[in-house]
Formats: structure tokens, C-alpha cells, sequence
């Protein structure tokens, strides 16, 4: 059994350096190196891990450092270049959402894997909305069979519009895959896990109607949607919803999953950390409203503490020689299904995802 874990990061933007502060409490490991070309990033991962070695150069990083398992937080645009470089050592992966900023990319991705595929590594799509507590929560609920027949899946994110990022990446959809590959793709993995189906088509309406219409960068305006409304039907004939607005923040929750089965409708919201299971036989009288958290000893952050949920499951994956739970597949499925929202969009139809996958 694997003892200690020694990390490096790649990319300590604002996720990279939340990897590491999640990294940093937990037992049995330790973030020995980081990389990333911007000095303001860099200065930011010093900060938390004074004791690390950092580079300008990931690649240098690579060939200096004798490291267990490296976490690629790279812009996403860059995921599938550097995940190219660190899949050919022996080193366990966490590559960040969106596995890839397009289906070719990741089956590229996929591809390279398996040419280089070593006995007992784990390779981890970081999809972590599958641990947050009310995600969890209601998908347990789903799999225990408290809805019956899961039949419709709504999911609802009303937020703030995207961040800043470093020389604006994330303003452009050539960067970032498009807001329903860059953003949603967390929302279309759970969807599929509690639809336990592949989808198999997309409708989606969507634009760029408040966010950023006077950026200009070099010349060229920002162009990523910021709401859309996106079906999903998949094989079983489960049907997925995705109501989406980055100009929302007068909202009291910023997501909300909604599932509704034969039997009863559970509903989880965030943050309130809320779930509600209504039965059919009570109607509204007789839901029941669940107050649901993170274990104290979960270290809070981004997404509720499911970056740190994340890192103790792929650990004890590595440690007892698991697959992965999250694999590049998932990514890939989960990009496939924004990639076709985005397309539907554009063409104004209905996109196959065999289509998409080619």
C-alpha cells in the first residue's frame, strides 16, 4: 500500500490553489511542487505551501520533482497539452472539469491513456458536484429507491456571471469549450448518474444577452452565453432540464436539483444545504425537509467541501489500488452532452449525441 502521497499542481489559479488547500489537510500527503507561468498565481500557491518547490515551467517540474500524483488546473484549453505530457509518467491524475474543451479532445485524451495505460494508476476527472452533501444526499435518496422510477431531472443554476481569470481566458468560447462545456458539464454528469442512461439527445436555447457585451479583448468582443434553457432525453427515457442564468444573483440558492420518480419528488438546494422528499400518496402536507452538511472534519471551500471529499476518494483509490471513480470517460460523456447544447444553439436543432461522438 501506497504510505505518502506527494503532489505537484499544475496551474495555481484560484482552483489549483484550492486543491492545495485541501491538500494541506489531509493526512498522509503533501504538496511538494507547483507550476504555473504567471508570478501572481505562483506567489498565491507560495503562500500556502511555503515549503514547496515552485516553477515557471511544469514540464521542468515534472523532471526535477519525484512525484506520486499530479493535479492539472490549467486553463481549459490547455488541459489536453499538459495531460499529454504528465499521462506518459508514472504518476497518478487529476485533471480539472472540463476533461477537454471539445468530445475530440477528450477521446484524444482517452487514447493517449490507454497507449500508456500502467497497472494500479488512477486517472480522476475532477467533477466534484457529485460530493457536494445535497448532490450526494439526493442521489442516494434516488438509488434507494425513495422516488420509484426516476422519470424527469430539473437543474437549476442561478448565479453570478463568470469570474476574472488570468489574461481573460475565460471570456472566450474558443478557451473555455463554450459556458454549457465549461460550466454545465458538472450539471450533465449528475444528471446522467441519477438517470443511469446515456443521453442520447439535446435541444438547448441560449445567448449572450447581459454579461460582458462591452468587453473587447484585441479586438474581439467576449462571446460565452450566459443563460440557456437545455434539454437532455436519454436512452431509459428519463428527461433532463437545465435552466441556467449568470445574471441571478439575487438568488437565495445558486442551484437546485430537482427529481421527480413515480413515487415522489425530491428536491436538493444549495447553499442552503436543503433536501426535500415530498411522496405522492401526502402531497404537500406531508413533505419532509432534511437538513444536510459536510462532516465537520470536511475542510470548506469551493463547492462546499467537495474538492477535499474529492481528494480522500481518489486517495483511497490509489491506496487500495481502485479505479477511479470519476473517469475520463465521465468527462467525456459530460462534455459531449454540453458540446451538443451548444451546437443545438447555433444550428437551431436537435443534436444526436452519437453525433457528437462520432
Amino acid at each position: 500500500m501506497v504510505e505518502f502521497l506527494r503532489y505537484g499542481v499544475i496551474g495555481t489559479g484560484m482552483m489549483g490553489c484550492e486543491h492545495i488547500r485541501n491538500l494541506k489537510e489531509i493526512d498522509g500527503c503533501a504538496v511538494v511542487a507547483y507550476a504555473d507561468t504567471h508570478e501572481p498565481s505562483r506567489n498565491s500557491a507560495k503562500r500556502l505551501v511555503t515549503q514547496a518547490t515552485g516553477y515557471i515551467d511544469y514540464r521542468e517540474m515534472l523532471a526535477s520533482e519525484k512525484l506520486d500524483v499530479v493535479v492539472i488546473a490549467t486553463p481549459n484549453h490547455t488541459h489536453k497539452s499538459v495531460f499529454d505530457d504528465v499521462i506518459k509518467l508514472d504518476v497518478h491524475v487529476l485533471v480539472e472539469k472540463p476533461l477537454g474543451i471539445n468530445v475530440a479532445e477528450c477521446q484524444s485524451m482517452i487514447d493517449i491513456d490507454k497507449r500508456h495505460r500502467k497497472s494500479g494508476r488512477v486517472v480522476w476527472v475532477g467533477l466534484e458536484y457529485r460530493y457536494m452533501a445535497p448532490t450526494r444526499h439526493l442521489i442516494d435518496e434516488v438509488e434507494s429507491g425513495t422516488c420509484g422510477e426516476a422519470k424527469m431531472i430539473a437543474i437549476r443554476e442561478h448565479r453570478f456571471p463568470f469570474l476574472k481569470k488570468v489574461d481573460d481566458w475565460n471570456r472566450f468560447s474558443k478557451n473555455t469549450g463554450g459556458t454549457l462545456v465549461e460550466k454545465c458539464c458538472h450539471f450533465f454528469d449528475v444528471m446522467t448518474i441519477i438517470a443511469k442512461s446515456r443521453p442520447v439527445k439535446v435541444y438547448a436555447s441560449g445567448a449572450q444577452d447581459v454579461n460582458h457585451l462591452d468587453e473587447i479583448y484585441d479586438g474581439v468582443r467576449s462571446d460565452i452565453l450566459d443563460n440557456a434553457y437545455v434539454v437532455v432525453d436519454f436512452a431509459s427515457g428519463v428527461r433532463g432540464m437545465l435552466d441556467l442564468s449568470m445574471f441571478a444573483e439575487g438568488s437565495k440558492n445558486e442551484q437546485e436539483i430537482c427529481v421527480v420518480g413515480s413515487k415522489a419528488k425530491i428536491e436538493a438546494m444549495m447553499p442552503e444545504s436543503i433536501v426535500r422528499i415530498g411522496g405522492r400518496e401526502n402531497g404537500r402536507n406531508g413533505v419532509v425537509e432534511i437538513s444536510v452538511s459536510q462532516s465537520s472534519e470536511v475542510v470548506p471551500g469551493f463547492h462546499g467541501g467537495a474538492s477535499y471529499l474529492e481528494h480522500l476518494a481518489m486517495q483511497n483509490a490509489i491506496r487500495l489500488g481502485l479505479e477511479a471513480s470519476v473517469t475520463l470517460e465521465d468527462g467525456l460523456l459530460s462534455v459531449a452532452v454540453g458540446q451538443a447544447a451548444q451546437l443545438s444553439i447555433a444550428e437551431n436543432r436537435i443534436v444526436a449525441i452519437d453525433q457528437i461522438l462520432g
